[in-house]
């Protein structure tokens, strides 16, 4: 559509405001050229960057001409790829390992100004008594209005026990609230788990962090040592962007067989070129050790439905894939993301890396998903009215210079729209509308992933764009699998 855009981000996770990337860590690659360097070409570059230096109306820093020099040119490869300068890379790493520096709330955007989604329990903006639905009109009496959600949320971030003050507006009162609040370490939760019903469970993984399996292990063996019938289990990956892939390995290979194929990846550099199996050297950080090793053999065969949305990206589609691919799961929602492409981290110094993309994946069967995404089995709009916001948002065919999935020319041409009649009906409908809160008893996909359970009827989605992707989802013909002349090794992460 037009105007498509981002509908959720995290205080503190900047670089997790938008699409995670699924992430394989490595030193750099002492990989030899295949060609001579260009040296004309870097005779340029030397030349205009002695022409700045000379002859711009400003003196300019040399580290600063060299290091955006480097941005750029990573940057100009494919959205995913980025150089992290210290401060970048310091974030990326603690977003990984679930922690952050910030204030702790969900946080969307709302005519302009940043609403507040969910304060994250036991945070500073929760025992400041900041409310799911306040809107954030100033930050340190600085206006928010106009600014990006990624700017707003790197205005909240900050150092350890350093203060913000937040001016709310909120629903009923007649002026303004003035919240003082000091950042502190905010230790995200990724897992969430419960009994929506007697009898069905709710698993939701927000984001694939290093802790997620453990975090999942837990959760879902004292789930089951409460409740030991369960009847279905609904693996909630909407608005999951991403992250490590060993987390997303570890989560699928939960409910699938030992041994089984998650994914496979296919790139230039020989270890970019595995398979990566449901084993415990695949997906647990420890030696000798498998969180996954106590839970129940039941949950191998309990029914399952996974519920995706156009949020659902990265590592959250190797999961849905391997599972719809076994038939392990039923997929329900709307179609994924599409980011299909892994990214790996080159430390360039002790505080600077490279975010490369290095790869495509694979699903089990050979499908590619960059560009493309799940289709889900059961295509489900977020509420009975429609699809609401989560039909506007921005995925990877929309990004400029995205990889292209080389079955694109297979894929028949997309139904024209009026689309600004639609975004203005869209969001006429949503503009009253709460935001989704997803295992409530208000959450309608859930309420339908119930239904299947029990065989009562489905609500699928009415929307024109939903039953024409619905006619095209025919059962992809199997790719070959990467092909490789042994077991890969797995990569220490």
């Amino acid at each position: 559509m037009g105007n498509k855009f981002k509908n959720f981000g995290l205080i503190g996770l900047g670089m997790v405001a938008g699409v995670a990337a699924s992430l394989q860590f490595s030193a750099v690659a002492q990989k030899a050229p295949g060609s001579p360097l260009p040296l004309e070409e870097l005779r340029q570059l030397s030349d205009v960057f002695g022409l700045i230096k000379s002859d711009y109306v400003e003196n300019v820093d040399e580290k600063k001409l060299v290091t955006e020099a480097i941005s750029g040119m990573v940057a100009s490869l494919d959205p995913h790829s980025v150089y992290l300068d210290k401060k970048a890379f310091k974030e990326m790493r603690e977003t990984m390992q679930g922690k952050f520096v910030g204030i702790g709330i969900e946080v969307g955007i709302e005519d302009g100004y940043v609403k507040v989604v969910s304060p994250i329990e036991d945070s500073p903006a929760f025992k400041a008594g900041i409310k799911a639905g306040d809107l954030i009109t100033r930050l340190d009496n600085t206006p928010i209005r106009g600014l990006s959600l990624d700017d707003a949320i790197k205005k909240m971030r900050g150092e350890p026990h350093s203060k913000i003050v937040l001016t709310l507006s909120r629903k009923g009162e007649d002026k303004p609230i003035i919240v003082p609040i000091v950042r502190e370490e905010i230790r995200v939760q990724s897992v969430k788990a419960k009994m929506v019903e007697p009898g069905y469970a709710w698993l939701r993984v927000s984001q694939f962090q290093e802790p997620t399996v453990d975090d999942m292990a837990r959760k879902l063996g004292n789930l089951y040592a409460q409740n030991p019938g369960i009847k279905g289990l609904v693996l909630d990956l909407r608005n999951d962007p991403g992250g490590v892939v060993p987390g997303a390995i570890g989560v699928s290979a939960a409910f699938l067989p030992k041994d089984a194929v998650v994914v496979s990846t296919n790139g230039q550099l020989a270890d970019s070129k595995q398979t990566f199996y449901a084993r415990p050297e695949y997906y647990s950080g420890r030696a000798n050790s498998d969180p996954l090793a106590k839970l129940p053999a039941a949950l191998k065969n309990v029914p399952m439905v996974v519920l995706v949305n156009s949020g659902s990206a990265s590592a959250s589609e190797i999961v849905a894939g391997a599972l719809q691919d076994y038939k392990r799961a039923v997929v329900m929602g709307t179609q994924t993301f599409g980011k299909g492409s892994v990214q790996t981290l080159r430390q360039l110094t002790a505080d600077t890396a490279v975010k490369l993309t290095t790869a495509r994946y694979y699903t089990p069967h050979g499908r590619s998903i960059q560009a493309r995404g799940i289709v889900p089995d059961m295509l489900v709009d977020e509420t009975a009215e429609g699809d609401g916001l989560n039909s506007l948002r921005l995925r990877e065919a929309d990004l400029v210079k995205h990889l292209n999935n080389k079955d694109d020319a297979e894929l028949p041409s997309p139904p024209v729209h009026d689309e600004l009649e639609e975004e203005q009906r869209i969001l006429a409908l949503s503009k009253n509308r709460k935001p989704v809160e997803f295992g409530s008893k208000d959450d309608f996909q859930l309420a339908q992933a119930l239904n299947h359970f029990k065989g009562l009827p489905v609500q699928l989605s009415k929307t024109e764009k939903a039953r024409d992707l619905e006619a095209e989802a025919k059962p992809a013909k199997p790719e070959a699998p990467v092909k490789q002349d042994a077991p890969a090794k797995p990569q220490k992460k």
